[in-house]
């Protein structure tokens, strides 16, 4: 009928939505497909437990360290001591707690130096060809070939002592085992950063900034690098659960922090000839290593999942 008013138009017709959707940022995105492992967000909520537990834990159990009392030696747990005591009435707990913030800071600082050489190696190899990037590959083939424990074993063995005689006891050995076992970790880095430039240094945001005149260090670290870094922060997880390993591994072998320096493996160490009266002694540091390692590793597959659009979560 001429003169009526068709019914999109009508008054009673539904009003369609003017405002467009909230972008979802990388970050928010990354988040979400985090959340979907549920491996990972427990494991993240139990790596918190145990930072918050040696963070804030001598401020809560105020016993000390190195107290000894050997009319409670090798105690089981009690009321008095959760975790039991030692072969010198020392308190487990406070033992623990004390030395997991030393274990989890050698993670992190080991991390940090596996992770910064290996991001500067590989963005080097990968923005350069030819000689320079053929050379750093060899040098980075010859790291990987390295037996690692012997070499750590050795240069610990060779070099600890001086290191005591310089920076103290607790300070010497700490910054020798982080640049140690930091510096035989950085290849897979390499090799990850070295791939990844590969392949973003053709992309047509790298050559539009190429065109707009940005020089070979902003393209690097303005354009490549941050698209380069999901690899590198999976790997950074996994080179923490490692340099923790690591430590633990030379002080259970006695070259790692003085008996006075209770780590996660030192405790280990001194509890292993006393498996068969005290278990308790060993079993709690080993499931502190045992949990801490298990948690990272689970958060590194659930940051892998997060960083990697080709997977399907």
């Amino acid at each position: 009928m001429a003169g009526s008013t068709p019914a999109s138009l009508s008054a009673d017709a539904p009003v369609a939505a003017t405002h467009p959707a909230k972008p979802v940022t990388p970050a928010a995105e990354a988040w979400r497909r985090f959340r979907k492992h549920k491996l990972a967000v427990v494991s993240l909520f139990i790596l918190a437990a145990i930072i918050f537990a040696v963070g804030v834990g001598p401020m809560l159990w105020r016993v000390p360290i190195n107290e000894i009392d050997f009319s409670a030696k090798l105690l089981g747990p009690s009321a008095s001591h959760p975790f039991g005591t030692d072969d010198l009435g020392q308190d487990v707990l406070a033992r623990l707690i004390y030395g997991g913030r030393i274990s989890l800071a050698v993670g992190l600082a080991a991390m940090f130096v596996a992770v910064f050489v290996g991001v500067v190696i590989g963005a080097v190899a990968g923005m350069a060809s030819g000689r320079v990037d053929a050379a750093l590959m060899w040098l980075t083939d010859l790291f990987l070939s390295l037996p690692q424990l012997p070499l750590l074993l050795m240069v610990i063995y060779l070099f600890r002592d001086g290191l005591k005689n310089l920076l103290g006891p607790e300070g010497g050995v700490f910054v020798l085992i982080v640049i140690v076992i930091g510096g035989l970790r950085w290849m897979p880095v390499a090799r990850l950063v070295r791939a990844q430039f590969l392949s973003l240094r053709e992309k047509e945001f790298v050559e539009a900034a190429r065109a707009l005149g940005a020089s070979r260090l902003r393209l690097v670290v303005m354009h490549i690098l941050p698209n380069a870094m999901g690899p590198v922060i999976v790997a950074g997880t996994i080179d923490v659960a490692a340099a923790i390993i690591a430590e633990s591994t030379l002080s259970f072998l006695g070259l790692g922090f003085p008996p006075d320096i209770p780590t996660w493996g030192r405790v280990l160490f001194d509890a292993k000839d006393y498996l068969d009266i005290a278990p308790h002694w060993a079993m709690f540091p080993g499931l502190a290593i045992f949990f801490t390692v298990l948690s990272i590793n689970f958060i590194g597959d659930g940051l892998r999942d997060a960083f990697d659009p080709r997977r399907v979560v």
